[in-house]
């Protein structure tokens, strides 16, 4: 059997892979992408966008409620789950079949089915029709990630929920326990309590949404509690007990440890790379907790072997992998390429208050050694914020003091996601206070609260 020539194969079709087919289609390179299940990956079929898809759902069934607020009557207010989500997989559909005709305009060639990797700058590839060999030069991983499981807490999709059974609910929770608080925990947090469910929140470290800045993740936790979550911190789950249509989960916080039934749980302790089955070990790959090691330009260190995306290790962002997936294109095809700077990737979570950053926390910034000025400003000091009804949250600046440069943002309240792209682009840009402050924001915008920010770090602020 003759072996399909290409000057680029990449394996997974998720934000990562079929971005980097599209940007080394573009520059001229014939390119094949294998894919086992969904174009688009986890992320257009059981992650991002999906999520986001439930939880405009959910907003706007929280907005409903307030209707009164806004001089509106609505009454009989309720919702159907099912349609809810088959709103959410329509939108993934939708999505996931624009991938599909990317690839054919780009002149990509598409196989469906299980990749190995045989020998260097070979791909076999199970399909539904035999086995299909192809070969290439450059080959680029992109196979992404998946829940892990903790020993004793699996997934069985009636009691125990992942991810993905949480975006295909087959019943409404009625009380939930949710196993970890970063933006995936908190995102079905938010969903499933703000539609009525008695939800509560364990997180293992000392605080909510353990990535962001200190003060964000204080701000979130009022606001949840004030929600109706009951959020745990240092708690562990030890175990599930399950009996009767229940789950008894054994709690573990400082040394005593205490039980509590609910009648759902979804798992959301973090990921494990898609690493096993493809052969890497053999080829001479590094792989470190499930994650391939790799330099900053994502090469392996086997010739015409990258990585790209959660295979490559934090941070576990979309945006990300599709960056590294042009960054490697461009690399294969001879260009100029510039590696990623992780301090310049925002994390977005989309609970109910938005929360956004990007760059270093204060504390972070502090423990580097930088001399720091703090600017904040509330969301009840902007008028467009009061006029929304969204008067809840605030912008947080880190400045270094010797230099002016922009060392982080942090954000939290409404469509705070959309937001950190200014600073994102300031970081970007290398931008310094001054910029910044000479910067006219549009009025009125909830973005002005971005400028006093960076006034208040010094004591400029006008609205405040």
């Amino acid at each position: 059997m003759m072996a399909d020539n290409f000057d680029m194969i990449v394996i997974g079709a998720g934000p990562g892979g079929y971005v980097a087919a599209i940007r080394g289609a573009q520059l001229g390179l014939k390119v094949a992408i294998v894919e086992r299940e969904n174009l688009g990956g986890i992320c257009l079929n059981w992650g991002c966008i999906p999520t986001k898809a439930l939880l405009r759902s959910a907003e706007v069934f929280h907005l409903m409620h307030r209707a009164k607020e806004f001089g509106l009557k609505a009454e009989g207010l309720g919702y159907d789950l099912d349609a809810v989500v088959t709103r959410s997989r329509g939108v993934a559909k939708q999505l996931s079949s624009g991938i599909g005709h990317l690839m054919k305009k780009n002149k990509i060639t598409v196989v469906m089915g299980e990749a190995t990797l045989p020998a260097k700058g070979k791909v076999s590839v199970k399909t539904d029709k035999g086995t299909q060999e192809l070969t290439a030069k450059s080959i680029v991983l992109a196979t992404g990630a998946r829940a892990r499981t903790l020993p004793g807490l699996e997934a069985d999709g009636d009691l125990v929920w992942t991810y993905r059974h949480a975006l295909q609910p087959k019943r409404m929770p009625k009380k939930l326990l949710v196993i970890g608080s970063g933006a995936i925990g908190i995102e079905f947090a938010s969903f499933f309590n703000t539609l009525g469910a008695d939800t509560t929140v364990v997180e293992v470290m000392d605080r909510v949404l353990p990535v962001e800045d200190a003060e964000v993740s204080a701000f979130a936790k009022k606001a949840f509690e004030k929600q109706g979550m009951k959020i745990l911190e240092k708690t562990t789950v030890k175990k599930l007990d399950k009996a009767n249509g229940r789950v008894t989960a054994h709690l573990e916080a400082g040394g005593k440890t205490t039980t509590a039934e609910f009648d759902t749980v979804i798992s959301a302790v973090g990921i494990v790379g898609n690493v096993e089955g493809l052969g890497l070990e053999e080829l001479g790959v590094k792989i470190d907790r499930t994650h391939v090691v790799v330099n900053e330009y994502c090469q392996t260190g086997v010739d015409g072997l990258y990585a790209i995306g959660d295979i490559a290790g934090a941070p576990w962002l979309a945006h990300k992998a599709s960056h590294e997936g042009v960054m490697v294109a461009e690399l294969i095809a001879g260009e100029h390429a510039h590696p990623i700077k992780p301090g310049t990737i925002a994390g977005c979570t989309y609970c109910n208050p938005q929360v956004a950053s990007v760059g270093m926390t204060e504390a972070r910034a502090k423990e580097a050694g930088y001399d720091v000025k703090v600017g904040k400003f509330p969301f009840i000091g902007n008028g467009k914020a009061i006029a929304l009804g969204e008067a809840e949250g605030f912008v947080k600046t880190v400045f270094d003091a010797k230099t002016g440069e922009l060392l982080g943002a942090h954000m939290i309240g409404a469509e705070v996601t959309e937001l950190i792209q200014g600073y994102v682009i300031g970081r970007t840009l290398e931008t310094t206070e001054e910029d910044l402050m000479q910067t006219v924001f549009p009025h009125p915008t909830l973005s002005e609260m971005m400028h006093e920010s960076v006034l208040d770090a010094w004591k400029r602020a006008i609205h405040f």
